[in-house]
């Protein structure tokens, strides 16, 4: 396998894994009522079915219990984002009395946090990441423009790479190898996401396309307030796709460090997301009119594709 060579701006985030990585929780046995748990893992497969149907379909090529895991780990990120985007009162408030319930060692009340609990214990999954994710969500309070492409990536990392590295855990890995892969696909999918979301977000009051690019190529914020697809934007845009492309791709490799049941799960999350890429190019980069998307019949006609993709991995370690 080729070695890893890291980015400069990737050089903090992966820091920030290793620190989280050595964190652990306090051992307990959590013996939770076998009905009540299953009720609580269909709660999050709800949740999941009806927030993200590129997650949902991904996740069904997992085994069950790593099926039920990850389901219960969107969930738990899809709660968090709602505190601030959603928030009744005080969300920096509701945000910190989230996470003390996130740590709750045998929750019995909430069922996203029950299926959490079990699926943290089952699968070890180190709680530091969770503190970076709930930290990277409260971002969103604090900060709404990111002024480069370095500094928009450590945003990226706390809401999205963080999921990844306990997806992970969930998948089961080969080796710290495996972390640095995590890292950057997170970052990629972030990525995805803001190119995707440009005028929801700017309806929120966030621009999240890094200030010193979109100046390099000559455009403002006006331009993003009147969804003005020029030819600056579609060379803007061009660069963006690019970049977030060769993000992906280089994180197919670490694939092969991920246990054998779960590649294709993981390939299908990445290999959809990547194909929203396509869908805003063909539509002449215009993300302020329409929500770029792939649809159901693109999804199911390119999963032979990328099952190949993800046994051509296993055959390749």
């Amino acid at each position: 396998m080729t070695a890893y060579l890291p980015h400069p701006w990737e050089q903090r985030l992966l820091m920030w894994a290793e620190q989280a990585q050595q964190t652990t929780a306090q051992a307990t046995v959590y013996a939770q009522d076998q009905q009540r748990l299953l009720r609580a893992f269909d709660a999050c497969a709800a949740v999941t079915r009806h927030n993200s149907r590129t997650f949902y379909l991904a996740s069904t090529f997992l085994p069950r219990s790593k099926r039920d895991a990850a389901r219960a780990l969107y969930a738990l990120c899809r709660v968090s984002d709602n505190i601030v985007d959603h928030a009744r009162g005080d969300a920096a408030a509701e945000l910190e009395a989230w996470r003390g319930r996130v740590r709750t060692p045998h929750p019995t009340d909430d069922p996203v946090l029950i299926a959490w609990a079990d699926t943290r214990e089952r699968f070890n999954i180190p709680p530091g990441y969770v503190d970076q994710l709930i930290d990277g969500v409260e971002r969103d309070l604090s900060q709404n423009r990111y002024q480069t492409f370095s500094e928009l990536t450590e945003y990226a990392y706390g809401v999205a790479s963080t999921v990844g590295l306990m997806a992970m855990h969930i998948i089961g890995f080969h080796g710290e190898e495996a972390v640095p892969y995590a890292v950057r696909l997170g970052v990629a999918l972030q990525m995805t996401n803001i190119l995707r979301d440009v005028a929801e977000d700017w309806r929120a009051g966030r621009v999240y396309l890094p200030q010193e690019e979109l100046s390099e190529f000559g455009l403002t914020e006006q331009d993003i307030a009147d969804g003005r697809v020029s030819d600056r934007w579609r060379r803007f845009m061009r660069f963006q796709i690019q970049r977030n492309r060769s993000l992906y791709e280089e994180s197919w490799r670490g694939l092969e460090l991920l246990d054998t049941d779960g590649r294709f799960a993981i390939a299908a999350a990445g290999k959809l997301y990547y194909a929203i890429l396509r869908d805003i190019e063909q539509h002449d980069f215009d993300v302020f009119s329409r929500r770029a998307y792939v649809g159901t019949v693109g999804k199911l006609a390119r999963l032979p594709r990328i099952w190949r993709l993800s046994r051509r991995r296993v055959s390749q370690t």
